[in-house]
């Protein structure tokens, strides 16, 4: 390791002293008067813990690695010192923020639109799974903010003529850990090659791994450290438990835990994308509002999926962990881990979408006899023992019957669904199980129609 002492040197910004935390405000910071009214306008009242660490030095103008659990404001963290310095030496083609996933980049691009509002700032959103014609049209129009995938962006780097990157004054590279895990090594290498040296860089990430303690050396000039949870944790607000079931049984647990929590709104985790659809269409047969996101479904539907849970059209997002990390919807009470996560760290993730921002919220994780090793490793690398969720299983098997018809519901939309799905694609734009309602009273024979008004 390069000079390990310069890096981590700097731990006093690790200490915040808790009397000042709790008068500090944004200008105390050194924000200026324009975002700090900004902040007001998005009912940020005072800052987080990241924030009050990280937003000084960053205007002192050093490069900074921030690891924050996730849910602790670490857009604001990175956001309000690049517009203020935008503000500072107004410029075209100012600052790049790299993100893992496309919905992140959205969300990130709508704090700076949010923030920026008032001074005009302009930002493009540069992903994948979108028409390349419009994105090269917004580059040429010289925003002062881009938000990108590691991917796209080079391909508009060495495809769309007169795009550079030369005058970048900051990089901002959002969930570091995970852009590293899901291989964009090379990109993120070529993307380093092609922008000014000379620049400020801020690295954020949840964790800090062997490629991060890399790329920090490769990116990084002198940084300091501000860290807000040393250990891998979860928030104090949250509740965890979790229900020991066979796994055959897995698809009636859920429906009964759904019933029993009526009213608060559920984001449910299943390991891979056919088992989402397959328990989104499930539950649909139940009269759940239940909506999926996975990798599989085209951009603007999964940004539709997302929309209608965030508006609270839908009370059920059902999500492989394309929208484990990141994602700020409000409104999530309880997280369900239908399937286990095979990472422990994505356990701190996934629970992370509730009991953000000070609110509580409940997390259950599935376990079956197969998954008893995983869960004991979550509990390790949490430091916590959780308890059971109190559940009636007689009560729970009384549920079978119905279950096991909807699924056989399920698994004949799916079959009909396989058919008719490049048409499905090209019909319109609703997520798949709001087209499949059209399919399921034509398979029950009209007996279905009672529901359709869900």
């Amino acid at each position: 390791m390069a000079a390990p002492e310069e890096h981590d040197s700097p731990t006093e910004a690790s200490q915040p002293i808790v009397e000042e935390e709790e008068t500090k405000t944004f200008k105390d910071l050194g924000v200026t008067d324009v975002l700090c009214e900004a902040c007001d306008q998005l009912g940020w009242t005072k800052p987080t813990k990241i924030q009050i660490e990280a937003i000084p030095l960053a205007l002192q103008g050093r490069d900074i690695i921030g690891l924050a659990e996730t849910g602790s404001g670490k857009t604001g963290a990175f956001a309000l010192p690049i517009l203020n310095a935008l503000l500072e030496t107004p410029q075209r083609l100012f600052a790049l923020v790299l993100t893992p996933t496309r919905e992140l980049a959205f969300q990130i691009s709508e704090q700076f639109e949010a923030l920026g509002s008032s001074i005009g700032v302009q930002s493009a959103v540069i992903v994948g799974g979108i028409d390349s014609m419009s994105q090269s049209l917004a580059l040429a129009k010289k925003p002062h903010i881009i938000i990108a995938t590691p991917g796209r962006l080079i391909d508009h780097l060495e495809n769309t003529k007169g795009f550079n990157l030369r005058a970048l004054k900051y990089l901002v590279m959002d969930e570091a850990d995970r852009i590293l895990n899901m291989d964009f090594e090379t990109e993120v290498d070529k993307i380093l090659k092609v922008i000014p040296r000379d620049r400020k860089t801020f690295l954020f990430s949840a964790t800090m791994t062997k490629k991060v303690q890399k790329l920090q050396r490769a990116a990084l000039k002198n940084p300091v450290k501000c860290a807000v949870s040393s250990k891998y944790q979860t928030v104090e607000k949250l509740q965890q438990y979790y229900i020991f079931i066979p796994s055959k049984f897995k698809d009636t647990y859920l429906v009964y835990i759904l019933n029993e929590l009526a009213g608060n709104s559920f984001m449910i985790f299943c390991s891979t994308c056919n088992n989402t659809q397959r328990t989104a269409l499930l539950l649909r047969n139940l009269g759940f509002t239940a909506i999926p996101l996975h990798g599989q479904m085209s951009q603007s539907k999964r940004l539709g999926s997302l929309n209608k849970f965030k508006a609270k059209a839908r009370s059920i997002l059902l999500a492989t962990d394309v929208a484990s990390r990141g994602l700020d919807i409000p409104h999530v009470d309880v997280v369900v881990n239908f399937d286990i996560p095979t990472h422990s760290k994505d356990y701190i993730h996934r629970v992370g979408r509730t009991a953000r921002a000070g609110r509580s919220g409940k997390a259950i994780t599935f376990v079956t006899q197969y998954d008893v090793e995983l869960f004991q490793r979550i509990e390790h690398l949490i430091g916590k023992k959780l308890p059971g969720f109190p559940t009636q299983d007689d009560e729970v098997m009384m549920l079978t019957e119905r279950v096991a018809e909807a699924q056989r519901f399920a698994r004949m939309l799916r079959e009909h669904g396989e058919k008719k799905k490049r048409s499905r694609e090209d019909a319109g734009d609703n997520d798949d199980t709001e087209g499949a309602i059209g399919v399921r009273n034509k398979v029950a024979g009209g007996k279905m129609k009672k529901r359709k008004g869900r």
